[in-house]
């Protein structure tokens, strides 16, 4: 096991990453475009799910795009519903498209981490101070020849990877459906109905815990796999013993990240909040639509970033902890 004095502390770690992944800002801006561009591409067959809806059922078209693209998409679901036909080629092209943007987003993700990951190894103490230009230059090995090899190198174990993600995902998806419809299909009085709710209730936290864990050991599969230049099955056995040998201090960086995360939503949603109020005021509510474009960009980034910051605070400790094994058979990057 790792000595403490050979651990890196908390602050040390989450440091390293803030500025190993402020260092590599290009790479922050891949996710964020590669993030956005999948949603833009499910929004095409969303939209044109609505004009084959105002076309076939006669339904006006500004009462289909109100609200977001979930409300937007159970709308169209709804009615879709009397067409079988349509409802079957509309959910097919919104699988296809999002399928197709998974697979981008997974091959992407490969670059991504194994740069960060060359970055944590070829930083040296950039956690220490005096902080200085020479520190974070020796910090950025972000090229477009090393993304596109990188990516190359992984995106089958990606890939892999990302699918079984997506299985888990319906899996989950399906039992907590059956869970939820069921008990209120047999919640046939008022007095179980309300405890039946409050059962749903606590399977929705549950729920909202179950996925955080699911792609955190998502985040250290791809971790291991990109470092070691390991199978997916061997990735997955590493990253449970990574996790299990260095628990506390992971779950210490887990901790922080999410508090952070919840704070900057929290944040998101006021600010959200207000840029709709302005919207009433008079002339002053043309400035809405710029001010909304520049939040997006901003809260974009900023959750990219905050996610390339915890990633690189977990090489950071991963680092540590493999370094002071005795295995041959680990290479770190």
């Amino acid at each position: 096991m790792l000595g403490m004095a050979a651990t890196p502390g908390l602050k040390a770690a989450l440091k390293r990453g803030a500025l190993v992944a402020a260092a590599n800002w290009p790479l922050v801006i891949v996710q964020f475009v590669t993030e956005s561009s999948l949603k833009l591409m499910l929004a095409v067959p969303i939209v044109g799910g609505a004009f084959l809806v105002a076309l076939l059922l006669d339904m006006p078209l500004p009462d289909l795009l109100r609200g977001d693209l979930r409300d937007i998409s159970v709308s169209i679901l709804k009615a879709l519903a009397a067409s079988p036909a349509a409802l079957i080629t509309f959910i097919a092209s919104i699988a296809l498209v999002f399928v197709a943007g998974s697979v981008l987003q997974f091959i992407v993700k490969g670059g991504t981490v194994a740069l960060l990951a060359e970055a944590e190894h070829a930083a040296g103490p950039i956690e220490r101070p005096p902080l200085t230009y020479e520190a974070i230059r020796r910090a950025e090995v972000v090229t477009i020849d090393g993304f596109l090899a990188a990516c190359g190198r992984l995106w089958r174990r990606y890939v892999r990877i990302g699918v079984g993600l997506l299985l888990v995902y319906a899996v989950t998806a399906a039992v907590y459906l059956l869970f939820i419809l069921g008990g209120y299909h047999l919640a046939d009085n008022s007095a179980i109905l309300l405890g039946w709710t409050f059962a749903a209730a606590a399977a929705s936290s549950f729920l909202i815990v179950w996925l955080a864990i699911v792609n955190f050991f998502y985040l250290m599969t791809q971790m291991v796999v990109a470092v070691e230049d390991v199978s997916v099955r061997r990735g997955v056995r590493l990253a449970f013993a990574f996790v299990w040998g260095h628990l506390r201090e992971i779950s210490a960086v887990f901790g922080v990240v999410l508090v952070v995360t919840v704070l900057a939503t929290a944040a998101s949603i006021i600010a959200t909040a207000g840029l709709g109020l302005i919207a009433f005021v008079p002339l002053v509510g043309l400035a809405v639509l710029p001010l909304q474009l520049a939040a997006w960009l901003i809260r974009g980034i900023v959750f990219e970033y905050l996610g390339l910051a915890a990633l690189g605070a977990y090489l950071s400790h991963y680092h540590w902890y493999y370094r002071s094994l005795d295995k041959p058979d680990i290479r770190l990057a």
